[in-house]
């Protein structure tokens, strides 16, 4: 179960910047608008030191990370949702992504243009959050009006569905995202088929300078600000140094982020921080061929999880037999865990949780 983020911005933040960096893909990116035009898909490795610590454990001859698909989608203008600057075409491709990762530009540089003549993250935020409500409330216009009828009617299924519809559609007139509302799963259902975008969950992702990372900035401030009062978490990184990084092996990439004093570079907090905006967990399985690391969402149960590697192993579960990777490394593989008295027995019921690792039992 991979994610599937769409990356947006004004035109000239650094999208493709980053994009390239996180891909190597050698997307064009270039000092003016519209340098991307169709959406670039890059799939990202997520780095995970567990999954590194069990192929040694297990002595694996690979190991096959979680991953995040990211969609390099062209910068967006004021008037996107009428069309222009090709925003038709752009809006949906964000349609089809599971979350938005919005780039704002928080570095000053004379020699790359802004589309505004100035860098201000507030003014940007706003261009790029009305524009997908201006293109919700079209969506939902047309929806309101294909079910008004049958309420007029007296359909009753549709009194209901109208209702919802212009619930959501006040709000959006109001300037607000449909995220904002606290909607029921079947109110939620009824809007389905609208494909709103600001129903997607949001990540900020402000990029600045290479020599401001971690440095007061006053345009990260205000991005955090307005990140907080959506209720959105806020990534910061420098797309330069990304890219550097990426052209880095894994020896000189540590040396690097050393010298910078960071722990831990963008992109990997940027896929992390990802993973958690979409409410995924990660558990593991792992033996002499493979160490892997599976993605399902919080709260599955032991057949759902056992799903994803493959339909037979939900269809024939029996159990799954289950130890945290905090025990299997510090004591060992399967083996050791159960001369430990480690080893759990889990049924059908059992609520998969983050670095599990997991052997199940099947029949086929």
């Amino acid at each position: 179960m991979g994610l599937n983020c769409g990356i947006v911005g004004l035109p000239n933040v650094g999208k493709s910047t980053i994009f390239n960096a996180m891909t190597a893909a050698g997307v064009e990116s270039a000092n003016y608008p519209f340098c991307t035009i169709d959406p670039n898909v890059g799939v990202v490795s997520l780095s995970d030191p567990r999954l590194t610590r069990l192929q040694e454990l297990f002595e694996s001859k690979k190991c096959v990370p979680a991953t995040v698909e990211f969609v390099d989608i062209a910068g967006l203008v004021a008037g996107a949702s009428k069309g222009e600057g090709l925003g038709n075409k752009f809006l949906a491709h964000i349609r089809e992504t599971d979350a938005i990762l919005h780039v704002v530009r928080c570095f000053e540089d004379e020699q790359v243009v802004h589309v505004e003549g100035s860098v201000d993250p507030a003014r940007d935020i706003e261009t790029i959050d009305l524009e997908l409500i201006l293109a919700d409330m079209d969506s939902l216009a047309k929806q309101k009006l294909r079910i008004d009828k049958k309420a007029r009617s007296g359909d009753k299924e549709a009194k209901a569905d109208l209702a919802v519809t212009e619930k959501v559609l006040k709000a959006l007139e109001d300037g607000k995202p449909a995220r904002s509302l606290e909607l029921t799963d079947d109110e939620r259902l009824i809007i389905r088929d609208a494909h709103l975008i600001t129903m997607k969950p949001v990540l900020f992702v402000g990029n600045v300078a290479e020599d401001m990372l971690g440095q007061p900035n006053p345009l990260v401030d205000k991005l955090e600000e307005i990140a907080k009062a959506q209720g959105a978490e806020v990534v910061i990184m420098s797309g330069v140094i990304e890219s550097e990084l990426a052209s880095l092996d894994e020896a000189e990439q540590k040396d690097f982020l050393a010298d910078l004093g960071l722990e831990e570079a963008g992109l990997d907090r940027l896929g992390h921080a990802a993973y958690k905006l979409l409410g995924k967990i990660t558990y593991f399985t792992a033996g002499p061929q493979e160490a892997r690391a599976w993605t399902v969402p919080f709260g599955a149960l032991a057949p759902a999880a056992a799903s994803e590697i493959h339909s037979d192993i939900e269809r024939g579960f029996i159990r799954a037999e289950v130890a945290t990777f905090e025990e299997m490394d510090a004591i060992g593989p399967w083996p050791a865990i159960k001369e430990a008295g480690k080893l759990r027995l889990e049924g059908k019921d059992y609520p998969v949780q983050d670095g599990d690792v997991i052997y199940f039992r099947f029949n086929v």
